[in-house]
C-alpha cells in the first residue's frame, strides 16, 4: 500500500471527512514520526511496532567492480521492530 492508497481508504471509511483533511492528517502523522526519529528518539505504536534509529559505525568496504578498499562513513539508519499483535496476526494466530 502506498500513501495515496492509505489516504483514499481512510477517506472512503470516513465519509464525514474531506479527502484533503485526511491527507493532512496522514502527512502530519508521518512528519511527526520522521521528526522524532531525526532527533534520535523512538516512536512506539502499541500493537503495531516501534520505529527507532540505529547507528552504523564507519568501516572499510570494497568496491565490487574493482575490489578496491573504500571508506564507508558512520551513518544512522531507520529500524522497525514489529509489535506482538502484528507479528501474531501475520503468523495467523
Amino acid at each position: 500500500m502506498i500513501r495515496s492508497e492509505l489516504i483514499q481508504k481512510l477517506a472512503d471509511e470516513n465519509p464525514h471527512l474531506f479527502q484533503r483533511d485526511v491527507e493532512r492528517i496522514v502527512n502530519t502523522i508521518f512528519d511527526e514520526i520522521t521528526e522524532t526519529m531525526a532527533r534520535g528518539d523512538r516512536v512506539e505504536l502499541r500493537g503495531f511496532g516501534a520505529f527507532s534509529v540505529k547507528k552504523r559505525d564507519s568501516r572499510v568496504g570494497r568496491n565490487p567492480r574493482t575490489g578496491a578498499s573504500v571508506a564507508v562513513a558512520e551513518k544512522h539508519v531507520p529500524f522497525f521492530k514489529t509489535g506482538k499483535l502484528l507479528r501474531d496476526r501475520l503468523n495467523g494466530r
